[in-house]
C-alpha cells in the first residue's frame, strides 16, 4: 500500500475523500488536523511533536507527550525536532480509517514512530510508541501517551477507577474520587463524572508483552496527570517483587492504546472491551454453545470430594432440578481441587474412578468437569528432587526465578512457562483429563505464569506476559479445543484469548457480603463480558443463610453471565426446596440464555457496590435491585436514571415471586433486611 507523505502545505483534499462526511479545510498552521468519529479530532504539534484530543470542538486531553528507556537513557518527544508525518489508509480489525505515522530522527538518538489510527465510525483512537534503532536496543518502558492537561467536561463527581491486574487476594475495584494523589489502574484508566456519566476511557489492547499501567491525579473536571506506561510493575497489583522485564531488538513497540472521550462512560468501558476482543482475538476457538450452567465441588465440599459425593450431586441434578439446564438442555458437574482423591497412585495412577464418574454423567446428559492449576508447584516446601509428571525435570528446576529467589505466592510456588518441563507436565496432564472424557476445565491460579523474572529458561522471553502467552499457548494447544475453559484466579485481560469464561472475582460465594464483594467486580468490571464469551460470579453457595441473602446470591449470579452452584447437594437440605423453585423457572433460563452481564446504574461506590444494575436484550428489560445491609432500607428508583422513559409507566414484575408493582418516574423499594429483587419491566 502506497504511503502519501503529507508536508505542512498540503490542502488535505485526500482526507475529505476518505472522511466523506467531514470538510477539510487547508491548514494555516503547522498543526495537522484528523478528524475521527462523529465530530472528534486528533491534532498533531509538529513543532513540538506532542499532540492534543478534541471531543466536539473542546480539547479533552491537551498537548499530551511521549516518553520512554532505551538502553537505561530516559528520552521524550522534547529531545526530537524535525518531525515527520505520514499518512496512510488501512482496514484492520477495526474497520476502515486511516494510520498517522509521526517519525522523529536525531543523532546518536532512537528514532521515534509515534502511529496514531482514527477511523469515521469510532468514537476512539489507538496510539501506539515504536523506537527504532541500527544498534540494539533495551527497554522495559514505553509511554506513548503523557499529559499535565486533560479534563471532562463536566464535574460534579468525579471519579477515577482502579482496575486490578488480577482478581487475586480479594482484590476490588475502586472508584475513588479523584485528587492530586496519583492512582496507577492496571491496564486500564478511567475518570468520569458519575452524575453526567461523561468519561474519559484510556487502556491497552495488546497483552502479549507489557503489563501496562494507567496513572491519573487531578482535581474535579481538570485532570492533571495522565500517564500510559508500558512497563508497569506492583507488588500490590502485578504481585511483581522486582521491575517489569525489559525487551531487546533493534525495534521495540508499545500496546496499541485506546483513547476515548464517551458521554456515558459506562458506553466507554463497553467499546473498549469489544475492541480488545477485536485486536487482540481468541486463541482459542470462541464458545458457540449456550451458557454454561452447572456446579462446582470447591464451594462446600471442598477436599473432602469423593465419588460418591459426586454421583449424588449428579442424581440431584438429574433428580431435583431437571429443568435448570442452559438452551443445549444440558449442566457442568465440575470436579475443583481433590479430584485426586479418586485416583489412587498419582497421576502415573488408576484414573477408572474419574472415567467412571465421566460415564455416571454422560449417561444423565451432563458434562463432566475437572480442574487444575498448571504454573504452581504446591509440594515446593517438601523434596527439592521431586520429579515433575510427563518427564524427568525436577520441579525446582522448573521454579520461576526472581532477584529475590522464587515467585511464591497464594501458597504456591510460580512454574516457568518457558521451561519444557512445565510445558511435558502440562502435555502429560492434559492427555490424562481428555482420555477421561472430561468436557470442561477449570484453570487457576494462572497469574503465577505472568510473573516477571530475573531469567526465563527460554532466553528469548523476558517479560511476564510473554511468558503468560507461552504458557497459555501451550496449554491451549494441548486442549485442542475439547473443553469448555474456565479460568478462576487469573490477569484480567490477557486470560481472554485463552478461556472462554472467567470468574470476575473469586472465592467469596455465600454471604451477603461475599455479594457485595464480588459484585463490586460486576459494578466496575461487567464490560469484561464482551471480552470473554462469559464472565461468572463464583460459586452460589445458598446453606445457612437467610432467604434475603440466598436471593442476592442467586441474583449476583444472573446479573454476571454463567451459573455455577456450589452447595453439597449429595444430601438433602430443607433449605433446598425454594432452590430447586427458583433454579427451574422459565424466566430464570431466558435470562441466563444471553449470557451478558447487567450494567452499573451507578459508579460512585468506592470499593464498594451501587445498588442497581441493568440489562435490555432480546429477553427483555431487567432491573436488580439489592440491599447489602442487614437492616431495613430504601431503595430510590429514578426512571429516567436507570435508563426508561419518564413519559411512561412501567410494570415491574419480580422473577422469583411473580409480584408485579407499577412505575412512574420515581419510586421506592423497600428491604425489611439484606436481599435483592430482579425485576422485568415492562412498558404498560
Amino acid at each position: 500500500m502506497q504511503i502519501i507523505k503529507y508536508l505542512y502545505s498540503f490542502s488535505f483534499a485526500a482526507l475529505s475523500f476518505f472522511f466523506t462526511t467531514t470538510n477539510v479545510v487547508a491548514q494555516t498552521t503547522a498543526d495537522y488536523v484528523v478528524p475521527f468519529g462523529g465530530e472528534n479530532e486528533l491534532i498533531i504539534h509538529r513543532k513540538s511533536g506532542s499532540f492534543s484530543i478534541k471531543y466536539k470542538s473542546t480539547a479533552i486531553i491537551n498537548e499530551a507527550g511521549i516518553s520512554f528507556l532505551a538502553n537505561q537513557k530516559k528520552y521524550t518527544n522534547t529531545d526530537y525536532s524535525n518531525y515527520e508525518i505520514q499518512q496512510q489508509q488501512i482496514k484492520d480489525e477495526l474497520g476502515k480509517g486511516v494510520q498517522i505515522k509521526l517519525t522523529a530522527k536525531a543523532p546518536g538518538q532512537p528514532t521515534v514512530n509515534h502511529y496514531f489510527y482514527c477511523y469515521p465510525n469510532r468514537e476512539f483512537i489507538l496510539t501506539q510508541l515504536e523506537i527504532m534503532d541500527q544498534q540494539l536496543l533495551t527497554s522495559n518502558q514505553l509511554i506513548p501517551l503523557y499529559s499535565k492537561h486533560a479534563q471532562l467536561l463536566h464535574g460534579e463527581d468525579v471519579r477515577t477507577l482502579f482496575v486490578p491486574f488480577d482478581n487475586d487476594t480479594f482484590i476490588s475495584y475502586d472508584a475513588k474520587p479523584i485528587s492530586l494523589n496519583a492512582q496507577t489502574s492496571a491496564e486500564i484508566g478511567v475518570v468520569f463524572d458519575n452524575q453526567s456519566r461523561h468519561g474519559l476511557v484510556v487502556g491497552s489492547l495488546n497483552h502479549m508483552n507489557w503489563k501496562t499501567g494507567v496513572k491519573t491525579a487531578g482535581q474535579k473536571a481538570s485532570i492533571h496527570e495522565l500517564e500510559i506506561c508500558a512497563g508497569y510493575s506492583d507488588v500490590k497489583v502485578t504481585r511483581d517483587s522486582m521491575a517489569h522485564g525489559a525487551i531487546s531488538g533493534k525495534t521495540i513497540q508499545s500496546p496499541k492504546i485506546f483513547v476515548g472521550y464517551f458521554s456515558d462512560w459506562r458506553d466507554g468501558l463497553e467499546i473498549y472491551a469489544k475492541a480488545g476482543r477485536s485486536v487482540e482475538a481468541p486463541y482459542i476457538k470462541p464458545w458457540a454453545k449456550a451458557t454454561p450452567v452447572g456446579w462446582n465441588s470447591w464451594g462446600v465440599i471442598k477436599e473432602h470430594l469423593s465419588y460418591e459425593q459426586a454421583t449424588r450431586v449428579v442424581d440431584f441434578f438429574d433428580k431435583k432440578i431437571p429443568f435448570f439446564r442452559n438452551n443445549d438442555q444440558t449442566a457442568f458437574i465440575d470436579l475443583d481441587s481433590f479430584w485426586d482423591n479418586m485416583v489412587e497412585g498419582g497421576f502415573s495412577g488408576d484414573f477408572s474412578q474419574l472415567k467412571e464418574f465421566v460415564a455416571y454423567c454422560k449417561k444423565r446428559a451432563l458434562e463432566p468437569g475437572v480442574y487444575w492449576a498448571p504454573f504452581t508447584d504446591w509440594g515446593f516446601r517438601g523434596d527439592s528432587n521431586r520429579v515433575a509428571e510427563g518427564g524427568n525435570y525436577k520441579f525446582s528446576d522448573m521454579w520461576t526465578k526472581t532477584t529475590k529467589g522464587y515467585h511464591d505466592l497464594d501458597g504456591g510456588r510460580a512454574l516457568d512457562p518457558t521451561h519444557p518441563g512445565t510445558q511435558a507436565r502440562i502435555a502429560y496432564v492434559i492427555n490424562k483429563l481428555k482420555e477421561c472424557g472430561f468436557k470442561m476445565i477449570k484453570i487457576d491460579f494462572l497469574a503465577h505464569a505472568a510473573a516477571e523474572s530475573s531469567g526465563f529458561f527460554d532466553s528469548t522471553i523476558s517479560t511476564g506476559m510473554q511468558a503468560y502467552r507461552v504458557g497459555m499457548e501451550c496449554l491451549s494447544n494441548h486442549l485442542a479445543n475439547s473443553m469448555l475453559v474456565y479460568a478462576a484466579i487469573s490477569p484480567s485481560l490477557a486470560t481472554a484469548r485463552y478461556a472462554h469464561m472467567r470468574r470476575i472475582a473469586c472465592d467469596a460465594w455465600k454471604s451477603i457480603k461475599d455479594t457485595e464483594y464480588t459484585l463490586n467486580s460486576v459494578n466496575y468490571g461487567w464490560w469484561q463480558t464482551y471480552q470473554y464469551d462469559y464472565i461468572d460470579a463464583d460459586h452460589l453457595v445458598f446453606e445457612q443463610e437467610s432467604e434475603g441473602a440466598n436471593r442476592a446470591r442467586l441474583i449476583a449470579g444472573l446479573i454476571t453471565g454463567s451459573v455455577i452452584l456450589g452447595d453439597d447437594y449429595s444430601k438433602p437440605a430443607h433449605w433446598q426446596q425454594r432452590i430447586i423453585k427458583w433454579l427451574q423457572s422459565a424466566e430464570i433460563k431466558s435470562i441466563i440464555q444471553s449470557g451478558k452481564a447487567f450494567r452499573p446504574v451507578e459508579g460512585n461506590t468506592g470499593t464498594k457496590t451501587n445498588p442497581l444494575f441493568i440489562r435490555s436484550d432480546q429477553a427483555g428489560t431487567y432491573l436488580a435491585v439489592f440491599n447489602f445491609d442487614t437492616e431495613a432500607t430504601t431503595i430510590h428508583l429514578d426512571t429516567e436514571r436507570v435508563g426508561l422513559n419518564p413519559n411512561k409507566t412501567y410494570v415491574f414484575k419480580e422473577v422469583l415471586s411473580g409480584q408485579e408493582m407499577k412505575l412512574n418516574k420515581q419510586m421506592d423499594i423497600a428491604f425489611e433486611k439484606e436481599g435483592a429483587y430482579l425485576y422485568k419491566i415492562s412498558a404498560k
